[in-house]
């Protein structure tokens, strides 16, 4: 293999692969990147065996050829060079040499036949939507979605197709965030669980994409392209949680605050929690009174007054200050809405004059 290419080019490339190239001590192979030339392209291949990924780079080929080489040498390598526009790659026996206009590098390679296949899903059905919509939905919700794997599902991104909408939805069991996007073209599927830790590496490549995303099934896997980008996660088998028969249908108690005031009010608060996170929500419509408690043995305790819009009946709820902020990254709008129902049903966040977002917070035992 050699070939030619410029530094910018590789590095992206090379930085978004790294994000997917994997660590396992038996198989030293997937900590590195398959590189393919052939066609006036370089193709960069990373997988850890749950999420694959292909990226395409325009070069000149002089030598088409493959070469393994471990992703983070190559990736710091490349990153440190700040003069140099043009790098030349020519694979030689078990090393890469790498040479630019100051610098003649080697570096040993990895056999490649030991490279993973990443599956190839054909595009024949895909669904197409801007990157931008895909990256908001899920980072609207990733937050609520556990970290664990005892119950797969619950480590999961819903995203469902309802009418015009793509609705996104992750729960922990604690807490559930729903956002929902507007689409144009329907898709072909009804719904599909991307698991959560693989949902936040298709954030971070993504994340500043202009570009349309496509996305296909086959086989419990799913596969995204934009932009010489391909990538594929598998996806969860299984049933989401049917959440929708949790959320009230009324409330008893209301209130209507400013988003601002509500975090500024928090950072005091939170001085003062314990070591459980646990914040008390007092709202007394009768006396125009919002109120949030913290109380720590060792520290004090602190009382905090939010100016509010309140309805109903008084009610005082405690909270896990964690799940409580979590979803204020995903109002968007100046004012929102806390809807209560009783000391066990769960708080309703909506933004004021946005339907869109959905956020369930479930309360603490009351002490």
């Amino acid at each position: 293999m050699k070939i030619e290419g410029i530094k910018e080019q590789l590095e992206d490339a090379l930085n978004k692969a790294d994000k997917i190239a994997g660590k396992n001590p038996s198989l030293p192979v997937l900590s590195g990147f398959y590189l393919d030339a052939r066609q006036n392209s370089l193709v960069i291949k990373a997988t850890n065996l749950d999420l694959g990924i292909s990226i395409s780079v325009p070069v000149k080929v002089s030598e088409p050829g493959i070469a393994v080489v471990p992703a983070r040498v190559i990736t710091s390598f490349i990153s440190s060079l700040s003069n140099d526009r043009n790098i030349t790659l020519n694979s030689k026996e078990q090393t890469l040499e790498v040479k630019t206009k100051g610098t003649k590098t080697t570096i040993k390679t990895l056999p490649s036949e030991d490279f993973p296949i990443i599956p190839e899903i054909s595009n024949d059905n895909a669904f197409s939507l801007p990157a931008r919509d895909l990256v908001f939905g899920l980072r609207s919700v990733i937050y609520a979605a556990a970290t664990g794997s005892i119950k797969p599902e619950l480590s999961s991104i819903s995203i469902t197709h309802e009418g015009e909408f793509l609705v996104f939805a992750a729960t922990d069991s604690f807490r559930l965030a729903e956002k929902k996007i507007k689409i144009k073209k329907v898709p072909h599927f009804k719904n599909i669980l991307i698991p959560q830790k693989n949902a936040l590496e298709i954030i971070k490549i993504f994340d500043r994409g202009e570009e349309e995303i496509s996305l296909s099934i086959e086989e419990h896997q799913v596969a995204l392209r934009s932009g010489g980008v391909y990538l594929v996660s598998r996806i969860i088998e299984g049933n989401f949680p049917d959440y929708r028969q949790i959320i009230p249908k009324d409330a008893t108690s209301t209130a209507v605050l400013l988003k601002q005031d509500l975090i500024n009010s928090l950072k005091t608060s939170l001085i003062f929690s314990d070591a459980f996170n646990q914040l008390t929500i007092k709202v007394s419509p009768k006396d125009k009174h919002f109120e949030i408690e913290s109380k720590n043995s060792t520290v004090g305790e602190s009382v905090q007054s939010v100016e509010a819009v309140l309805e109903g009946e008084d009610i005082s709820i405690n909270v896990n200050h964690r799940y409580f902020t979590d979803c204020f990254q995903s109002l968007s709008t100046d004012s929102l809405s806390l809807s209560f129902k009783g000391q066990a049903k769960p708080i309703v966040i909506r933004g004021v004059g946005d339907s869109s977002f959905l956020y369930l917070v479930m309360p603490m035992n009351q002490s």
